[in-house]
């Protein structure tokens, strides 16, 4: 079989197939090891994943504001292949999704709770702002930046849809680029894994809170199976009829439950908080990023919630910088790169201002908390509980959690089957049913991970894990850059 000849697949499947293997056979010594490393490299490099945000960030904003800007993603002649809409669609389900109903109520209820630092604003600003930075410009960032390095490289140079194409021009190493290519796949299982894992068991939670039965790691592996098997059926069907299509239904639905939450809020409040905290956000941007003074969390903090999140983002980036980049040709550099990243983050801070802003009002109105919001697989169920038509609320909730991981796996077995077919744009039928098992084969053994102790959940697994594969990305995005921004002044000036 030619499949077998392709020495990236073989490889890629090979190592994740050991790995998989190891934790099935020895869970508990896999996630010692797992702790043990990830604390290594947090103690080493937690700090450089902060000057890393900020600096893509940076770079992406002076490319978009420059002439550089006005260059399009693509030939000259190229115009978008998707409308606004769909573009915002796809790229909003791929790159969040259901990470904003896994943390709307629970992550702004933690922060007011436990404010990370100590400003002049009010908790419930504090709050806000810090759930606005670990969700907004940075996170879009990584995303923007591997969007644009390899949309110029497959477009505009007509290479292959490889990591390590961006570099290929200046180092001619075949076993290191190959390396690259490696670890790129890896990581991005890894990323998406964590997100199946994460999305799996609050469906599972939401099922049981529904139901009013306990469901276990069982319910869960068969729906981590079912989700893999439709969302190959949508990665079979390719982009225009299978992943752009649950997008704009996922997009529509979520729309729906934002309104739903506004029509019964004041409305004044929310949108004066959201202007209040978005401005302080913005002010506050490069202090936050940095940690500098009053604004350092501590490292404890900044080891669970931002370098987490960074190696989070860090993870997704690669194969959703490429999916953005395969949906964005024809675009100018700047429409897609101040879209990418401005867009989805306001959509997040009014979601998450909403959100936050009613359980914040819940909360005072009982007079005693009793951590009704501490669960993150059960929270957002709990929190609408007080609404109306909660039961429907919620069941609709349960959809939404499978349709946005289905556009994550789906867009990630085609961007995986991009990287294993030589970058090909439309990969061969035969790639997608090889990572569609290996993505399912893999998110099982995430569960089991994340249930080897009783102090230990799907989340806390995935926290350790991903600050380990997200590292060689971290190190690799400066020399990306500045390839990168070397050869698009080139290509300017030519």
């Amino acid at each position: 079989m030619k499949i077998l000849k392709n020495k990236l697949l073989v490889t890629s499947v090979s190592i994740l197939g050991i790995l998989a293997i190891l934790i099935y056979i020895y869970p508990t010594a896999s996630y010692e090891h797992i702790e043990n490393i990830s604390i290594w490299i947090r103690d080493r490099f937690g700090h450089f994943y902060l000057y890393l945000g900020i600096f893509c960030v940076l770079f992406l904003l002076a490319i978009a504001i420059s002439p550089l800007g006005k260059l399009r993603l693509g030939k000259i002649s190229d115009r978008p292949e998707h409308s606004r809409w769909a573009w915002i669609s796809m790229l909003y389900s791929a790159g969040m999704g259901a990470g904003i109903l896994l943390r709307a109520v629970q992550e702004p209820v933690y922060m007011f709770l436990n404010p990370p630092i100590e400003t002049s604003s009010s908790a419930k600003t504090i709050a806000l702002e810090y759930t606005f930075y670990q969700w907004g410009f940075t996170a879009w960032a990584f995303y923007g930046l591997f969007a644009l390095v390899i949309g110029h490289y497959l477009f505009a140079k007509n290479k292959v849809a490889l990591v390590s194409s961006t570099i290929a021009h200046n180092f001619n190493n075949k076993r290191v680029l190959n390396g690259i290519d490696v670890l790129v796949i890896i990581a991005t299982v890894f990323g998406l894994v964590g997100a199946i894992g994460l999305g799996t068991t609050q469906i599972n939670g939401g099922l049981a809170h529904l139901l009013h039965i306990k469901l276990d790691i069982i319910t869960a592996a068969i729906l981590t199976l079912l989700i893999c098997a439709f969302a190959f059926l949508s990665a079979w069907k390719g982009i225009d009829k299978g992943i752009k299509n649950i997008s704009k239904v996922n997009i529509f639905i979520t729309l729906l439950l934002l309104l739903f939450v506004l029509f019964q809020s004041d409305l004044i409040v929310v949108f004066k908080r959201f202007l209040t905290v978005l401005f302080q956000y913005i002010k506050d941007f490069i202090p936050l990023s940095l940690a500098l003074g009053k604004y350092n969390p501590g490292e404890q903090f900044l080891t669970d919630w931002t370098y987490y999140y960074w190696a989070f983002w860090l993870a997704w980036a690669p194969f959703t910088g490429v999916f953005i980049a395969r949906i964005s040709r024809g675009r100018t550099l700047r429409e897609m790169l101040l879209g990418v990243m401005i867009i989805p983050s306001l959509g997040s801070f009014l979601w998450f201002t909403a959100f936050g802003e009613n359980a914040f009002l819940l909360i005072e109105s009982w007079g005693s908390y009793n951590n009704e919001f501490g669960n993150v697989f059960t929270s957002i169920f709990k929190f609408f509980e007080h609404y109306p038509l909660q039961f429907f609320i919620n069941s609709v909730i349960v959809l939404l959690l499978i349709g946005f991981l289905l556009t994550s796996v789906d867009s990630a077995i085609f961007v995986l089957s991009m990287f294993s077919d030589k970058g090909n744009p439309n990969p061969k039928k035969s790639h997608r049913i090889v990572w569609s098992i290996v993505i399912a084969f893999f998110s099982i053994a995430m569960l089991i991970l994340g249930d080897v102790r009783k102090d230990v959940d799907v989340l806390i697994a995935l926290q350790k894990l991903l600050i380990i594969t997200s590292l060689p990305f971290a190190l690799f995005i400066p020399i990306m850059s500045f390839s990168f921004l070397k050869e698009l002044i080139k290509s300017k000036n030519d």
